[in-house]
């Protein structure tokens, strides 16, 4: 690969470089990238949260456990102190089941706090809106999604849907669902939604180097920012190959993650990689 110019640009920690034929005219969008990064970095934070609190529900009483429906998420304090609800949304009233704190040192706490319904039920609205988008799809793939919702500033919500780490230890991508959703939880203000036509994944059994195709858009997608960011330690590169560029995740000699955007070869045939 042609390497004529490095650009680093530090952000929230992490370096970005990008290199490559400034000949061809291409800009690699930084702005948008930091944009999404950001976001990928909260969606990691939340499935952390909702990982250590999941495993700490489903060791409680068999009699609670049956009460729990689709409807949980996680939310923030002002104090930035996680939170995590679960329970049941029917007849616009939410059961809350379990709650649990989890604090900056990482410790998991179950409290008996009950959380305002008028808190609540925006977001289990927000969530059942959402989730009846990909219903059909749903019963067509069979295939395992994780839901993370937030509430933005405007007091909408915004809820994106993305493939889970399967049971059977395959990493899933090809598609996002994202949705903002108006403050009562019940209308779609805007679709984000990206869908290849199919599901791809890779046993993460054995480290090796994998390549996500993405030609068709002009730069990585918070999907493949995500998944990037969340396989890392399963494989020893995860490579976004996108219209004009190679982006993927390394490590500095301080063993510090930093993401590197190259600008792609002209000929292509000259390029051995595997695809999913």
């Amino acid at each position: 690969m042609t390497k004529k110019t490095i650009i680093t640009l530090i952000f929230t920690g992490i370096s970005i470089l990008t290199y490559g034929q400034k000949s061809k005219g291409l800009t690699f969008g930084v702005n948008q990238f930091n944009k999404n990064f950001e976001i990928a970095e909260w969606l990691y934070e939340y499935d952390i949260i909702a990982w250590w609190t999941t495993d700490s529900a489903m060791v409680q009483d068999k009699k609670e456990i049956k009460r729990l429906g689709q409807e949980w998420f996680c939310f923030k304090d002002t104090n930035k102190i996680w939170h995590a609800v679960y329970g049941k949304f029917e007849n616009q009233q939410f059961d809350l089941v379990f709650h649990y704190s989890v604090d900056t040192s990482s410790k998991v706490r179950r409290i008996y706090d009950k959380v305002d319904s008028a808190f609540t039920n925006p977001y289990c609205r927000a969530l059942q809106t959402s989730n009846k988008q990909l219903e059909k799809l749903r019963d067509t793939v069979k295939i395992r999604f994780n839901q993370y919702i937030r509430q933005n500033d405007d007091k909408t919500f915004t809820v994106c849907i993305l493939p889970a780490f399967q049971p059977n230890e395959v990493a899933i991508h090809g598609g996002q669902f994202i949705y903002q959703i108006d403050e009562t939880g019940t209308k779609i203000l805007k679709d984000e939604s990206y869908f290849q036509g199919k599901f791809k994944g890779f046993k993460v059994a054995e480290p090796r180097e994998i390549w996500l195709d993405y030609t068709e858009l002009e730069q990585p997608n918070l999907e493949t920012i995500f998944f990037v960011w969340y396989y890392k330690k399963y494989f020893t590169f995860i490579k976004i190959e996108t219209k004009n560029y190679i982006s993927t995740v390394m490590k500095n000699e301080n063993n510090d993650y930093f993401w590197v955007h190259s600008e792609k070869d002209i000929d292509k045939n000259q390029k051995k990689k595997k695809k999913n």
